[in-house]
């Protein structure tokens, strides 16, 4: 029976923003190499996981309660600007704040 190989390149899929992808494509030019694959490998390679620290704030879900109008009108601008529901609702309480001159504490 064969060995098999313990380094064998597998697929892996994930999302990344365009501006990335565009990251991606220069990177693979300035640096001569022949595939994304091989520019991921390189930065995976040279990053310091040691020192990384998740930027990202912790999430709680919570549950409001919102009449059918306003629900619906929620869906389809998150359908039409291709982002969550979540995310618009994110952004519409940050900007509660300024629009109705709240203070920070």
């Amino acid at each position: 029976m064969a060995k098999k190989t313990t380094n064998a390149a597998a697929p892996l899929t994930f999302d990344v923003p365009v501006s990335l992808i565009g990251k991606l494509g220069t990177n693979q030019k300035k640096l001569g190499l022949k595939s994304a694959s091989e520019v991921v490998r390189m930065a995976i390679s040279d990053f310091n996981f040691e020192k990384y620290e998740a930027s990202a704030e912790e999430h709680r879900q919570i549950s409001v309660r919102l009449p059918a109008d306003i629900k619906t009108k929620l869906t389809k601008v998150a359908k039409k600007k291709n982002v969550s529901a979540g995310e618009l609702l994110r952004v519409a309480i940050d900007s509660l704040e300024a629009k109705r001159g709240l203070k920070k504490k």
